[in-house]
C-alpha cells in the first residue's frame, strides 16, 4: 500500500519554473501620456466635420424649400400668363388647383402684334380682348379658347424696356424667339405654330391679327363644330394675281415659281389650323422638317404607318426630309405649305365679314384694308354697335 494517496484538490498549488533571464526585477508601468497627432491630419478632420455639417444643412434646406415657379418655355419663348399664375400662388389648370404644364384647350388664338401696336392692343384690350389676367381665365373657362398677344424680339433696348413694362402689367403675351420685324412674318409665324403646340395642347391654332374685331364665343362654336377631316385649314379662302413689280406692297419675289394667279390660300388676317397639321409645322428646323423620336409617335396618323414596327418607318423618313419653301408674304407661305400637306381647305366667309352680322365671327374691312382701316378707333366704334358686342352666339334660327 503506498505510503501517499495521489489526490488532487482544487487548492493545490502548481509548482512553476522559473526563467532566470526574466527573474530579475522589472521596471514599473505608467501609464504613457496621449499622442499628439500632427497638424494635417487635425485640419482635414476639421474640414471633414464642417463639409457634413454644411451638406446636411443643405440637405434640410432642400426638403423645406418651396417648389420653385415654373416658367412656361418654349426654348427662349414663354407664356406670360401661367408664369403670373403659378407666381402669384393661384391656382389655374386642373381641378386639383395645380399649373397643367400644357393645358388642353379647343383653341389657341395668338394675336400677333407688334411693338409699334400699343395703341391697338390698348383698343383691344377696352373691347372685346380682356383687361386682365383674371378676364383672360374667365374667358378660357366659358370658351375653352386661351387668347395671347404674340410678339417676337427687338434689338432696341428701349422697345425691349417698354415690352416688359407692358407685359409685367397685363400678363397677356406669349413671348416668342424670333426678331420682329414685318418683313419676316413667314418666320415669325412660323415659331409661333411651334411655340404655340409646345406650350398647349390645342385641338386648333387661330393665327389672328391685332386689327380685326373678333367675337370669342362664336370662334368657340366654329372650332367645336365636328369634322370628319383631321388635317383641316380653316379661312377665309381667296385666289388672285401674284404681284410681281418691286414697286407694289404685296410684291412676291418668287413670283415666277407660282405663275400668274396665286393658289388657295386664307385671307391672312385670320385662319386656323388643326392640330395634327401644326404637329408638323412644330418639328420644321431651320425651314426643314427634322423629325425626332418623340414626333414619331405624334405624327404617325400623318404617315399612315405602324410605328411599332421600325423598318415601317424608315423607307417613309424621307418624305418628312424637304425644305419649308418661304414666299415673300406670310399667307402665301402657310398655303403653300398647306397644299403640300394635302390638307382639306374649309371656306368661311364669316372670319372675313366686313360689318357685323348675327353670325359673323371676325369683322374687318375686306378688301379695302388687311383688317380694320384705323384699327385703334374702328375698334371702339364697332364694340358700341349693339350687333357687334350684344347679338347672342347664335341667331335663333341656328339654334
Amino acid at each position: 500500500m503506498p505510503l501517499f494517496s495521489h489526490r488532487h484538490h482544487s487548492s493545490s498549488v502548481i509548482p512553476t519554473t522559473t526563467n532566470p533571464k526574466t527573474s530579475k526585477s522589472s521596471k514599473p508601468n505608467f501609464i504613457s501620456p496621449p499622442t499628439r497627432y500632427p497638424l494635417p491630419l487635425l485640419v482635414f478632420s476639421l474640414v471633414s466635420l464642417l463639409i457634413g455639417l454644411s451638406g446636411t444643412i443643405f440637405a434640410l434646406s432642400a426638403i423645406r424649400r418651396p417648389k420653385p415657379v415654373p416658367v412656361f418655355r418654349c426654348g427662349r419663348s414663354e407664356d406670360t400668363f401661367r408664369s403670373f399664375y403659378s407666381g402669384s400662388g393661384r391656382t389655374r389648370g386642373d381641378d386639383n388647383g395645380t399649373v397643367i404644364d400644357r393645358p388642353k384647350l379647343l383653341g389657341f388664338v395668338g394675336i400677333q402684334t407688334g411693338f409699334e401696336s400699343g395703341d391697338r392692343r390698348a383698343a383691344l384690350r377696352s373691347t372685346w380682348f380682356p383687361s386682365d389676367p383674371d378676364g383672360l381665365l374667365r374667358l378660357e373657362q366659358a370658351t375653352g379658347l386661351a387668347f395671347r398677344f404674340v410678339i417676337g424680339r427687338s434689338k432696341d433696348a428701349k422697345k425691349m424696356a417698354q415690352l416688359e413694362i407692358e407685359v409685367d402689367k397685363y400678363r397677356d403675351f406669349m413671348l416668342i424667339d424670333v426678331e420682329e420685324e414685318y418683313l419676316k412674318l413667314p418666320y415669325k409665324t412660323l415659331a409661333f405654330f411651334k411655340a404655340a403646340f409646345k406650350l398647349f395642347e390645342a385641338d386648333y391654332y387661330v393665327k389672328a391679327d391685332d386689327d380685326i374685331y373678333l367675337r370669342p364665343d362664336r370662334l368657340a362654336t366654329l372650332l367645336a363644330k365636328e369634322r370628319t377631316h383631321s388635317l383641316t385649314y380653316i379661312g377665309c379662302m381667296k385666289k388672285g394675281p401674284v404681284i410681281t413689280d418691286p414697286k407694289m406692297k404685296w410684291c412676291e419675289k418668287s413670283g415666277h415659281l407660282i405663275g400668274n394667279e396665286y393658289f388657295l390660300h386664307a385671307y391672312g388676317p385670320i385662319y386656323v389650323l388643326s392640330a395634327e397639321v401644326v404637329a408638323f409645322l412644330a418639328f420644321a428646323r431651320n425651314n426643314r422638317f427634322s423629325i425626332v423620336p418623340k414626333a414619331i409617335i405624334q405624327i404617325s396618323f400623318l404617315l399612315g404607318v405602324d410605328f411599332s414596327d421600325i423598318e415601317a418607318i424608315v423607307p417613309k423618313m424621307h418624305l418628312l426630309a424637304f425644305s419649308l419653301r418661304m414666299f415673300s408674304n406670310e399667307d402665301v407661305t402657310i398655303g403653300s405649305w398647306m397644299l403640300a400637306m394635302n390638307v382639306y381647305h374649309e371656306d368661311n366667309r364669316a372670319i372675313c365679314d366686313p360689318r357685323c352680322t348675327p353670325t359673323s365671327i371676325a369683322v374687318w374691312d375686306i378688301p379695302k384694308c388687311s383688317g380694320l382701316c384705323n384699327p385703334a378707333s374702328r375698334m371702339k366704334e364697332l364694340h358700341k354697335i349693339d350687333m357687334c358686342s350684344k347679338s347672342p352666339t347664335l341667331p335663333p334660327d341656328y339654334r
